[in-house]
């Protein structure tokens, strides 16, 4: 199974669902506290190509985006296969 990390912050109802659909599949991820300003906000936004917003949610190494980012690759079929890589 592929590497999942996802870079947060608390009270982010976004993080949440994201968190949940991962969950959900059953999928161990590392989550990353990411408040505005920090370091790993930094890291991510870099990680992202710029994206500044969270969570920041990489699969594999490959930064595939947000929440609604992993929504639609789940809703595509998409996301299984990426995961199971």
């Amino acid at each position: 199974m592929a590497q999942v990390e996802i870079y947060t912050q608390v009270f982010c109802p976004y993080c949440e669902r994201a968190k949940a659909l991962l969950d959900r599949k059953g999928v161990a991820y590392q989550e990353l506290d990411a408040p505005n300003g920090s370091e790993a906000r930094r890291t991510a936004r870099e990680r992202s190509g710029g994206r500044t917003t969270v969570p920041q949610i990489f699969i594999g190494g490959q930064a595939i985006g947000g929440c609604d980012d992993l929504m639609a690759l789940d809703r595509a079929g998409k996301l299984d296969p990426l995961l199971a890589a």
